[in-house]
C-alpha cells in the first residue's frame, strides 16, 4: 500500500488577513516555534508519508524558505519528498486565468500533477489542521470499510460563531454520511464537525478532478460529497484527540493562549509517543534570562534575551524583552524588540517589530492589539 499527501496551503487566507498579507495561512507562525504546515506535514511523515505535494496560491516564498528541501521533516528523497505546485502549472490548466478559492477548483489546476501519482491513496490536508492525528489508523479504517471516501470529524460543541467556518456532517450508525451542512448561517450545538482531511483512492480522485472539469463543478462538499452521499459510500472517521482551526486573529490569538492553560492541548499535540511535531531547525544559542528578570507560565524559544517580566504569552526565536518591560498575555513573534519601560497587555507583533521606549499597547482576547510586520512603534 502506498500514500501521497495533498496539502492546500492557501485556502483559508482569507480567515487571517492580518497575518497572510504577507504569507500563505501554512506559513503563519503559531506556539512559540511552529508553522501551521508543521503539524500537517508530521501527521503525515509519521503515518510514513513521504510524497507530500502542497498546492500553492500565492505569497507563497515564505513557505517556500520554511520548507527548504524538506531535509528537517525526513522530506529530502531521491524518490519521493516533497513538491511545491504552483497554480496553473500549465495554461491548458487555466485558460480563464483566474485564482482559486476552493479545494476543488484547486485540485483542478493541478490535475495534470494529479495525473502522474503512481500510488493507491491519496490523503488530503488543509494546512491550518492543528491536531495531532494518526493518519495510518484513518487509512487502515478506510480500506477496511470499502469506502469510496473517508472524511476525518470530530464531534464538538459549536457556537454560532464556529458553526458559521465549519463543514458539519450527519452520518448512521455505520459511519456513512447522510447529510451535511457547510458552513450554517445560525446553528448552534453538538456536530460532528470536519477536520478538513480526507482519504481516497487515488483512481476516485483522478476521477472527482476530470468530473468537475467537464461539469464545471467549484466545491468537493456541495458538487460531489452531498450531490452524490446517496450513490457513493462516503463515510467519517472520529477523531478523538485535540483540534483547532483558525478563522480569526482572536481566535488564532485563544489558540495559542489555550496552550499555556489547557494540559489536553499540549499533551494531544506534543505528547503523543513517536509522534512528534517537527519544524524548521535553527541552531540559535539558548534563551538568555538575566539576574533580574521574571518568566511566568509562558512559552520562549530559543535564541531570546529576557531581561524585564514576561507573564502568560508566547515569545519566539530571537525576541528582546529590554530591563524594567513588561510583557503580558502577549504573543511576540520572531525577532520582536522590546525596549525599555515598556508595557505590553493583549499584543500580537509580527516578525521583525521594534517597540521603542516607554511605550504602552494593550488590547483584549476579543480584539488584540496588533503590530504588523516590520512595524516600528
Amino acid at each position: 500500500m502506498t500514500v501521497a499527501g495533498i496539502v492546500f496551503s492557501n485556502i483559508h487566507d482569507r480567515n487571517i488577513p492580518e497575518l497572510t498579507s504577507r504569507r500563505t495561512m501554512a506559513s503563519v507562525p503559531f506556539g512559540c516555534r511552529y508553522r501551521f504546515i508543521d503539524f500537517t506535514l508530521s501527521n503525515m511523515v509519521n503515518s510514513n508519508i513521504y510524497t507530500i505535494h502542497v498546492i500553492t496560491h500565492y505569497n507563497y516564498q515564505s513557505l517556500m524558505d520554511h520548507i527548504g528541501s524538506g531535509k528537517d521533516w525526513d522530506l529530502a528523497r531521491r524518490s519521493g519528498g516533497i513538491k511545491i505546485l504552483p497554480p496553473y502549472i500549465t495554461a491548458y490548466d487555466n485558460n480563464r486565468n483566474a485564482l482559486y478559492a476552493t479545494r476543488l477548483e484547486a485540485l483542478k489546476s493541478v490535475h495534470n500533477a494529479i495525473n502522474h501519482m503512481k500510488e493507491e491513496y491519496v490523503v488530503m490536508s488543509d494546512c491550518d489542521v492543528i491536531c495531532n492525528v494518526d493518519l495510518n489508523d484513518l487509512i487502515r479504517d478506510h480500506i477496511a470499510s470499502g469506502a469510496d471516501m473517508t472524511l476525518a470529524v470530530k464531534h464538538m460543541t459549536l457556537t454560532p460563531e464556529r458553526a458559521r467556518i465549519s463543514i458539519l456532517y450527519e452520518s448512521d450508525e455505520n459511519g456513512r454520511i447522510t447529510d451535511g451542512l457547510p458552513y450554517p448561517a445560525d446553528f448552534s450545538g453538538e456536530a460532528d464537525v470536519s477536520l478538513n482531511i480526507v482519504v481516497m483512492s487515488r483512481t476516485y480522485l483522478q476521477q472527482i478532478v476530470l468530473d468537475a472539469i467537464a461539469h464545471d463543478y467549484t466545491s468537493m462538499t456541495r458538487d460531489v460529497i452531498l450531490r452524490q452521499r446517496e450513490h457513493r459510500n462516503f463515510r467519517v472517521y472520529h477523531y478523538d484527540g485535540y483540534f483547532a482551526c483558525v478563522s480569526s486573529l482572536a481566535e488564532y490569538y485563544r489558540c495559542n493562549m489555550e496552550l499555556l492553560t489547557n494540559d489536553f492541548a499540549r499533551t494531544s499535540l506534543f505528547g503523543e509517543k513517536n509522534r512528534p511535531v517537527y519544524t524548521k531547525i535553527r541552531n540559535s544559542s539558548p534563551t538568555y534570562y538575566s539576574q533580574n528578570s521574571s518568566v511566568r507560565d509562558s512559552l520562549i524559544a530559543d535564541g531570546c534575551v529576557i531581561e524585564g517580566t514576561v507573564e502568560n504569552s508566547v515569545i519566539f526565536r530571537g525576541v528582546k524583552v529590554s530591563r524594567n518591560s513588561t510583557v503580558r498575555n502577549s504573543i511576540l513573534m520572531q525577532d520582536t524588540y522590546v525596549g525599555e519601560n515598556v508595557l505590553l497587555n493583549g499584543v500580537i507583533t509580527d516578525k521583525n517589530v521594534l517597540i521603542r521606549d516607554g511605550r504602552m499597547l494593550s488590547g483584549c482576547d476579543a480584539q488584540p492589539f496588533y503590530v504588523e510586520k516590520g512595524k516600528m512603534i
